[in-house]
């Protein structure tokens, strides 16, 4: 079984304080740092692109987990490689070539997964899994955080595990959206084992100390 990492959610740090907030992040138990790029198209809103991602990268001593909410991602692969992303996650409703995507994320250096949408079946990914180092299953509506998790996710991952396992891959199974300390231990009984937390994290009192509070519960 795969270890369980953390990966806090940029997109709620303070972007007055970026750098602050990325050596938090690297001094922390945390295991990655998680990037949403959205374009106002895939999803209905606007984050930020190539030249955030190559100023966290500067600071950033943990991998780049960089999620694209973003129509026709093949478009931009090569790019946000370049700006310093580890993994790259395309959601399979993004793309016409998902296989092809998938082999460009890996051409580029990066490891590559697909992110589904919380009404898209888990079965579409039977026949693509094994080119997938993870699968990012959202538990939120993507778009915005501080969302309400969606209690569907737990039959999700626990049909996603099953799959994994039937095929023999040690796939990654991430979860994005409404992450926290009270629905973490269940998240990995269903079967997750790499967990985006948020505004969990940047709007709790010490995040430092709830990022070790959440690789505790997850490991434990």
């Amino acid at each position: 079984m795969n270890t369980k990492l953390i990966a806090p959610s940029m997109l709620a740090a303070d972007f007055g304080n970026l750098q602050r907030d990325t050596e938090m992040v690297n001094n922390s138990d945390a295991d990655w740092f998680h990037i949403d790029i959205m374009d106002g198209h895939f999803v209905p809103n606007i984050s930020y692109g190539m030249p955030v991602i190559a100023a966290i990268k500067k600071h950033a001593t943990k991998p780049l987990d960089v999620h694209l909410m973003i129509e026709q991602p093949e478009r931009y692969i090569e790019e946000f490689a370049k700006v310093g992303a580890d993994i790259i996650t395309v959601h399979y409703e993004s793309t016409v070539h998902l296989h092809r995507t998938l082999r460009q994320i890996k051409d580029a250096g990066c490891k590559a997964g697909i992110v589904l949408n919380i009404t898209t079946p888990i079965n579409v990914l039977e026949d693509i899994l094994p080119e997938c180092y993870m699968i990012l299953l959202m538990s939120i509506n993507p778009g915005f955080g501080g969302q309400k998790f969606e209690e569907v996710t737990y039959q999700r991952i626990k049909k996603l595990r099953q799959m994994i396992d039937a095929q023999g891959l040690d796939t990654r199974i991430e979860i994005d959206g409404g992450v926290t300390d009270k629905n973490i231990e269940k998240l990995v009984a269903a079967g997750a084992d790499t967990f985006v937390a948020g505004s969990h994290v940047f709007k709790s009192d010490d995040p430092t100390d709830t990022i070790a509070h959440l690789k505790t519960l997850a490991n434990q």
